[in-house]
């Protein structure tokens, strides 16, 4: 069994920055694809970034070049830095994984462990 819980979360002005952060508890694989998704208030759970076990990485097109997802450890922390936040970006953030050996998409039906959530809100 694994456990995920994340931190970081909190409150900004547009065109700030926060890192979100992610550790994991438990049995993780030798393969592995972690990932953020995000949840807005009357919106669907959408990909945001996922990162596999050769440190490929996939972004939502939304926020490519602003965000970056990283992790170290073999998994035991994932991490999302946040740069120019926008308003549109506030939203409650989850990391999941899955363990197969690549990120073939930000499909979150593809991610059965799933943390808590961690609140993002970016005001204008």
């Amino acid at each position: 069994q694994v456990q995920l819980v994340e931190s970081g979360g909190g409150s900004v002005q547009a065109g700030g920055s926060l890192r979100l952060s992610c550790a994991t508890y438990g049995y993780i694989p030798s393969s592995f694809c972690v990932g953020w998704f995000r949840q807005a208030p009357g919106k669907e759970r959408e990909g945001v970034a996922a990162i596999d076990t050769d440190g490929n990485t996939k972004y939502a097109d939304s926020v490519k070049g602003r965000f970056t997802i990283s992790q170290d450890n073999a998994a035991k922390n994932l991490y999302l830095q946040m740069d120019s936040l926008k308003p549109e970006d506030t939203a409650m953030y989850y990391c999941a994984t899955h363990w197969r050996w690549s990120c073939s998409s930000l499909n979150r039906n593809e991610f059965p462990y799933w943390g808590q959530g961690t609140q993002v809100t970016v005001s204008s």
